[in-house]
C-alpha cells in the first residue's frame, strides 16, 4: 500500500471563507514581541482579497501596520472613513483613544471594540491578547464555546478559573457580540495568529453563536478538507496509509460532524464486505479542537446507523493505537483476533501495522 503524500489544504480552506469578508484585529495594546506575525498575517489576507480593520487605543501600533488610520468619533462619518479606506487599501486602523471610551476599567476598549464591530457588521472579530486563550480550572485550554457557555460563564459564582485569564467585563462583550449578530469571536495571541486563523486545531479559543452538531455524508466540496484530515491520521500514526485511489473510494463513502454546519469537526468512513455481511469503520479522525464535543462517539454512531440499514451484521474497525482501540471499547466494540475480520482486509495491509493491529467488532441487532 502506498502512502500518499497530501498536500494541506487548511490554509485554502479558510482562506476560501475569508474570501471577499472583512475581519476585525483588536489589540488592546502593543504586543511585547514584533508585530512581523501580524503584519504577514493582515498582508495575507489582503492577497486573499480579505479587508481588515484592526482595532486599538496604540496609535503607533496602527501607523505600523495599517495603511490609513481612522478615529472612531460618534460625531464623525467614521463609518465613511474605514469603508473609503478599505476601497483604496486592504487594511484600515481604528484608533479608539482612551477619552473616546467614556468610561474606564479593562472592559472600556473591548465596550467601544463592540460597538464599532456591530457598527460595521463585520465578518469576525479576533481579540489578539497575551494569555491566548480561555483556560479551564486545570488550566487546559478551552478551544470552543458558544453562546451558552458564555452566559454562564459570566454569571455570578461561576468559573473563577476564568477570571484569572480574562475579566467578566470583557467575556459579556463577546457575549453581545454573538448576540448581535457576529458569527464569531477567536482568541489568541499574535504569535498564534496563524495558527487560530488559519488551521483546524486553531491556538485560541473559538466562540461561536451555536454549538449544533450535524452528521452528514460528505459532499464534493467537502472532500479537500476530508483528505486533509486524512493525511493529518496517517502523519500522526492513527490511520493506516493509503494509495490516492483508495483514498478517493473512501472518500465516496466518507460522512463527517459539522459544528455550525461549517466546521468539519471529525471524519469516518464505512466499507462493505458483502461476501461476509459485514463492513469497516475506516479513516475516523477528529479534529483536536472539538475533542470535548463528542465527534467520535457521533461519527460511530452515524457508521452503526448505516451499517443497520444496509443490513451487515457486523461492523468492526482496526487500529495500531491503544488510545483509540479504548474508544472503540467504550462505544460497545469487542476485541477480536485477526482472524475474525474478513481475509481480503489484510491485503497489501503495511506489515508492520499488521504487526500491531488491534481488531474490534460490534454486532448490529
Amino acid at each position: 500500500m502506498v502512502a500518499t503524500s497530501w498536500a494541506f489544504s487548511e490554509r485554502e480552506f479558510y482562506l476560501a471563507e475569508f474570501r471577499g469578508r472583512t475581519l476585525g484585529i483588536a489589540l488592546a495594546q502593543a504586543p511585547s514581541e514584533s508585530t512581523e506575525n501580524l503584519a504577514s498575517v493582515i498582508s495575507e489576507l489582503a492577497k486573499n482579497g480579505t479587508r481588515c480593520v484592526v482595532l486599538s487605543p496604540v496609535r503607533a501600533l496602527l501607523d505600523e501596520v495599517a495603511g490609513v488610520v481612522v478615529e472612531l468619533d460618534a460625531e464623525s462619518g467614521w463609518i465613511g472613513e474605514i469603508w473609503r479606506g478599505l476601497r483604496d487599501g486592504m487594511c484600515v486602523g481604528l484608533f479608539i483613544s482612551e477619552g473616546s471610551t467614556g468610561n474606564e476599567g479593562p472592559g472600556a476598549f473591548a465596550a467601544q471594540c463592540r460597538a464599532a464591530v456591530l457598527a460595521l457588521r463585520l465578518a469576525k472579530l479576533v481579540w489578539v491578547d497575551g494569555r491566548g486563550s480561555l483556560r479551564d480550572a486545570a488550566g487546559q485550554r478551552i478551544s470552543l464555546l458558544d453562546l451558552s457557555d458564555l452566559s454562564d460563564l459570566s454569571g455570578e459564582g461561576r468559573s473563577p478559573a476564568l477570571d484569572s485569564q480574562i475579566d467578566r467585563a470583557l467575556v459579556e462583550e463577546f457575549r453581545c457580540l454573538l448576540e448581535g449578530g457576529i458569527a464569531s469571536v477567536n482568541i489568541c495571541s499574535q504569535a498564534g495568529l496563524a495558527d487560530e486563523l488559519f488551521t483546524y486545531a486553531g491556538s485560541g479559543t473559538l466562540l461561536t453563536q451555536n454549538r449544533y452538531l450535524d452528521v452528514r455524508p460528505l459532499g464534493v466540496d467537502d472532500f479537500d478538507a476530508a483528505t486533509d484530515l486524512i493525511a493529518r491520521g496517517v502523519d500522526e500514526g492513527f490511520l493506516a496509509p493509503r494509495s490516492e485511489a483508495e483514498v478517493e473510494a473512501a472518500l465516496g463513502r466518507a460522512f463527517g460532524v459539522f459544528v455550525e454546519g461549517r466546521y468539519l469537526a471529525g471524519i469516518g468512513a464505512l466499507i462493505g464486505y458483502e461476501t461476509e455481511r459485514v463492513a469497516e469503520i475506516v479513516s475516523l479522525y477528529t479534529v483536536t479542537r472539538f475533542a470535548g464535543e463528542g465527534v467520535g462517539g457521533h461519527l460511530v454512531s452515524f457508521a452503526l446507523e448505516l451499517g443497520r440499514a444496509a443490513g451487515y451484521a457486523q461492523v468492526f474497525a482496526c487500529t495500531t493505537s491503544s488510545r483509540v482501540e479504548r474508544f472503540f471499547l467504550r462505544q460497545g466494540f469487542e476485541s477480536v483476533a485477526q482472524a475474525d475480520v474478513p481475509e481480503s482486509k489484510w491485503a497489501d495491509y503495511p506489515p508492520e501495522r499488521r504487526d500491531q493491529a488491534r481488531c474490534l467488532v460490534r454486532a448490529l441487532d
